[in-house]
Parts: C-alpha cells; structure tokens; sequence
C-alpha cells in the first residue's frame, strides 16, 4: 500500500501520534535483531473458539497503522500474521452459533476437529477461519494468515517444540508460582491429543524422554506415551506464545490488557530458551453498553457486519485509532457519533499542515490519503432529515437533499451517498425504535406555537445564523430567559422524540421554513 509522500524528517521526529511512538520503540527495541533478519514481524493473535468480533479487527487495524508509520520510518520490508490458535480446545460453548448440542459434544477437542455448526466447512475452527479472513480482505489489510493446527501437524513447529521440551524444567519454574496448590500438582506445559478421544487433554506428566522427544503422562491412572511432535500435542497458553514468538521470529505483538501477566511470563519463557522477547504494546478492553467486557462467546456489544450496515469501515478504524490505552464502550449508539468525528476530521484535513496531518487520525485511518470531499451535513442531521423526510430509499432522500441544495452531484460526493444508505438503516433499526414523542403542556405549546408564529417572518433565503438568532428570541421571550438549553430540549423532544438534536438554524434553513412550520405544527395538534 503506497503512501501519497515521504513526509520530512523533521516532522517525523516531532509527531507523537500512537502508531509513529511505538513504530520507533520498536525500531530501537529491535534494531539488531532486525539488522540481521532484514525484515520486520509483526503479528496479531486469533482465538477462534467464537465468531470473529470488532476488537479483533481492531488488532489488525492497529497493527497496519503501525506498519504505515514504520513505512515512513525505514525502507526495511514488513509483515503482519494474522495467527489462529485454532488448535486450541473448545472450552464452552458460544451462545450465539446454531446446533449447540452438536459443539456440546465436541467440547475440548482442537477447534479444527469441532464439525462446524454452520455446516460450510470442515470445522467450526476453519469456519471462524474463514470468517475472518474474508472480513480482513473487505478492508485491503495485507497479512500473512497461520493456522496453529497447520504449523503444529505440518512440522514448523517442531524445532521450537524440542528446545521447550529441553528446558522443560525451567519453564516449569515460571510457570508453577504462579498457580495455586491443586493446579500445580497437574500441571505440564504439554497438553497431549488422546489418541482415543482426540480431545485436548490435561493431565500429569509421569517421564520426560527427551531424547525420544516423547512425554509418558498419567491419563487417569494409565500411562499414555506420546510424541511431542507433528501435532501430537500442544502447548498450555503462555507457553505456546512464547514458542510462536521464537518460531515465526515475531518483532512485536500487541494484546489486550487481561494478558499483560501472559505476556510477562512468555516473555521469560522465550527468554529462557534463547530468544529476546518482541515489543509489546498492551490496549485497553473494549466494553458494550453494560460496561461489560465484550466477549466472543456472548456476542455482547456490536459485531462487526452490525456497524458495516450503519457506518463505512473508515469510521471503524477511526475508532480503533482513538485513545487505544483507554477502556471504550462499543455499541449501535457509537455510531452516529464516530462518524461526525470521521467527517469532521477531513474538513480539518483541508487546513492543516504535515505536522498537523501527523496527528489527525484520518491520516492513519487513509494511509496518507484524506478523502478531499466536501461534507454536506453530518450524520447526526442526516438521521434528523431521514426522520422528517420519512424517506425509506436512497433515491428519495436523494431527491429531498436536492431540492435544496441545487448542485450536488452524487458522483462527486461518494461519502455522503454511502451516508444516506447507512441513515436510512441506522435510523429503522436503532433510533425509530427508541423515540419517545413528547406531548407538551399548555405553556410549553404556547411557546411552541410562538415559534411557529416567528418563522413566518423567515425565508429560506436567510443564514443559519439568523434564524437560529430568532429561535433563541423566541425562547427567551416564551419563559425560558434563565435556560435555554430546556428550550432546545423543548423542541427536540416535541419535534425528534429525543433530547438532542440538530443546530435548528442549520437544520431549518436545509429543511425549509414552510416545512418546519407544518412539522411543528403536527407534533403539537
């Protein structure tokens, strides 16, 4: 993906925008490892044991940010893998896949063994697989994708597997202080595949033949002889990170904040057996409007084809990019919100300088490339006009937004002809369904009738400004001297069946005086 320009060196020195800060942490981190290696790893981690969700994506997204700042910084090539643990047992069962006696009787077998609920593939593992892999490919991301069940049969991981197996002991001593008395009593970095069942199980170590690369375990009073190699086994978590950090030779890997004690001890672990960890950088959680940590199984907060029907996928980034080390609720009511950021930072786009590009986060989200389009109005007034239009196609709000503004050609603003798509759905499916009309009282109608009256000295001719000077005279004519802001609440609830709302100047002067009269007038029969 090419960038529009070099940017100075000067202003990359001075920048201090996320991705460019830990794009030369890890150049310094790292700078001799990748001298040597001539190229630079990065990877992002894939737990397919559910459906894919918004922060994985956010992961890849974060990740490319950085490979853009890094571009800038070095000519030396980069690579993301996109890995999938998918070897990994099924532990419990998602709540929000079909056929759940079907996973209910696969439970902790290697999720590449699970039969796959949907029946499209071959596994639920390749399934989730698939699923993110086509999502990634709807953003242009350019990653290299791994599958655990892969690397594990295939042999790649075999070397790794044996230097663990030789430091078996060591690795026990991290791991083991950190358990609790009955889980070290069982405790083995490797998990064997029962021959029998093919479930994932963990179960005490009896001998270590290392030079056999073989483990004897105890399977419930039984000894199960069973080689570490070609998939034979796997690794426990902490373990198997640090095993794919030293394998793939990974130069940074970012995670969430519920795995910065993981990360410590892989990093012992990869230490131990003879590699420096990767740079890391810890994000914070995402939350639903619970404030509940979203989570795969539930399928909690909004999914990822849930905001691509409401909002373009820039705007999706543009919420990765933000305050990535701070805990952000992510549900349907983000939206309108996030997109309004998206457009108004490409109209700042249009004044700033290179220094000030840096810091704009549309700059991270476009790889350089700011959309020069106009913005028309914003999303949250688009949602208000879908509302009093009552415009159920792209067509006829087309055609509503052309009645005032003359010029406009759709070809010539693609993000506003997406925007009306994605307000119409929002609006049916999120906002229609949460209006609360307010009936007003005898003085609050009063007032609102007063309105009326001034408009009627409006035309659509006037600024903005003046016609949202007369609402304010209106108000404040009307008893609401002291606050102003109940005024606007007034209209807002009465007129939008909510608190909040558009600048009335703006609104009426796009709406039309006689078409706001007659909606007010409306409401208040």
């Amino acid at each position: 993906m090419l960038l529009n320009k070099v940017i100075e060196k000067d202003n990359l020195d001075k920048t201090n925008a996320w991705p460019f800060v830990e794009a030369k942490k890890l150049l310094r981190e790292r700078k001799s490892f990748i001298t040597k290696k001539g190229k630079i790893i990065l990877q992002t981690g894939y737990g397919p044991s559910g459906l894919p969700h918004i922060g994985t994506f956010g992961e890849v997204a974060r990740t490319s940010m950085m490979v853009n700042a890094l571009r800038q910084l070095t000519d030396t090539p980069t690579e993301i893998i996109t890995f999938s643990d998918d070897m990994d047992g099924l532990r419990k069962v998602p709540e929000n896949v079909p056929n759940q006696e079907l996973l209910n009787n696969n439970l902790h077998k290697p999720l590449t063994q699970v039969p796959d609920p949907f029946e499209k593939f071959s596994s639920f593992g390749e399934h989730n697989n698939e699923m993110l892999k086509d999502f990634l490919n709807k953003f242009n991301f350019e990653y290299n994708f791994q599958s655990s069940s892969v690397l594990y049969k295939g042999g790649f991981f075999n070397p790794t597997l044996q230097i663990i197996l030789e430091n078996y002991q060591g690795i026990m001593d991290i791991i083991l202080p950190t358990l609790g008395k009955e889980r070290q009593k069982t405790y083995s970095p490797f998990l064997p595949i029962s021959p029998d069942t093919g479930k994932v199980l963990e179960i005490p170590v009896l001998e270590i033949l290392k030079e056999k690369s073989k483990i004897i375990f105890d399977n419930n009073g039984k000894k199960l002889e069973v080689s570490i190699l070609d998939g034979n086994c796997k690794l426990q978590w902490k373990v198997d990170w640090a095993m794919r950090w030293y394998a793939l030779d990974v130069d940074f890997e970012m995670y969430g904040k519920d795995l910065i004690e993981s990360a410590i001890l892989s990093s012992r672990i990869i230490k131990l057996i003879g590699k420096t960890n990767p740079s890391g950088f810890a994000y914070e959680l995402f939350l639903d409007e619970r404030g509940e940590k979203i989570s795969k199984s539930k399928g909690n907060g909004i999914t990822i084809d849930q905001w691509l029907e409401y909002a373009s996928p820039e705007s999706l980034s543009l919420y990765m990019y933000q305050n990535p080390k701070r805990a952000k609720k992510l549900y349907k009511e983000i939206v309108p919100k996030t997109v309004d950021e998206y457009l108004d930072l490409i109209e700042k786009a249009k004044n700033q300088n290179e220094l000030q590009l840096l810091m704009n986060p549309v700059w991270h989200v476009h790889n350089g490339l700011i959309p020069k389009e106009d913005t028309i109005m914003s999303f949250s007034m688009l949602l208000n006009l879908v509302e009093t239009s009552n415009a159920d196609s792209k067509e006829l709000l087309w055609k509503f937004v052309k009645k005032y503004k003359k010029n406009l050609l759709e070809k010539e603003h693609p993000i506003f002809d997406n925007l009306i798509g994605y307000a119409i759905k929002y609006f049916n499916d999120v906002i229609k369904l949460k209006k609360k009309y307010k009936t007003p009282n005898a003085s609050e109608k009063v007032a609102l009738e007063a309105l009326v009256k001034s408009l009627g000295g409006c035309n659509d001719k006037m600024l903005p400004e003046d016609i949202q000077t007369l609402i304010y005279s209106t108000g404040k004519e009307n008893g609401y001297t002291e606050n102003l802001r109940d005024w606007f609440k007034l209209i807002y609830e009465v007129v939008f069946g909510d608190e909040n709302g558009p600048r009335m100047g703006f609104f009426i002067s796009f709406f039309g005086v006689n078409e706001t009269k007659e909606l007010i007038k409306e409401k208040i029969k």
